[in-house]
């Protein structure tokens, strides 16, 4: 009977070192957006001398390693860390996919941006599927955008366009603000792309 009191001591020490060792462990996490084109000055680029089109934008695959609410930074070739406390504030794959919209409805202002899934009675006239092999970087370096995309003509199904793209983007300064603003200029480098073959598409007849 005297032993009852001791062990039930015995648990309770354990139970608050346990919570203390949590509290101590447990941190606030930071939350990063990408950002679309902001400079509308450089943004403009009209498709002059052809009627719009609507473009849905998606499916965009990410690398399985990227599927994660931690931003994830490159140590070197083959290492990668996940950060503890700096998060996405939104699914990756939504991100990216949300601001490449952003930006090619910016730079083809004239034209219409559905993303994927495509809902509703309106159809599209063309689909830019995109995969992307890698986005990271190192911190306060270089990050990197490595891409396959293609254009398809939805009617027909025909591939009018395909290409691999790689951009690169220095953070320009330590952290992760400086990292995913980085990050945020390739997309950019790369919505241009796009836009730039969107704008060379055949007409419809």
């Amino acid at each position: 009977m005297t032993r009852i009191p001791s062990l039930i001591k015995t648990f309770a020490s354990a139970v608050l070192l346990i919570t203390l060792v949590a509290c101590a462990s447990t941190g606030s996490s930071n939350f990063y957006l990408l950002n679309p084109i902001t400079d509308m000055g450089k943004a403009s680029e009209t498709k002059s001398g052809q009627d719009p089109v609507s473009v849905g934008i998606g499916p965009l695959e990410l690398p399985a390693y990227l599927d994660r609410e931690q931003i994830v930074t490159r140590l070197n070739p083959n290492e990668l860390r996940v950060s503890e406390f700096d998060e996405w504030a939104e699914p990756l794959n939504a991100g990216f996919t949300r601001v490449l919209m952003e930006n090619l409805s910016m730079l083809l202002a004239r034209d219409r941006f559905i993303i994927f899934p495509f809902r509703g009675p309106e159809g599209i006239d063309y689909q830019v599927e995109i995969e992307v092999f890698r986005f990271d970087g190192r911190l306060g370096g270089e990050v990197s955008l490595m891409t396959r995309w293609s254009i398809f003509r939805v009617d027909t199904g025909e591939m009018v366009q395909a290409r691999k793209s790689s951009f690169q983007a220095s953070s320009g300064g330590p952290g992760y603000r400086a990292l995913v603003a980085a990050q945020s200029r390739t997309v950019e480098a790369l919505s241009r792309e796009i836009a730039g073959a969107i704008k060379g598409l055949p007409e419809k007849r």
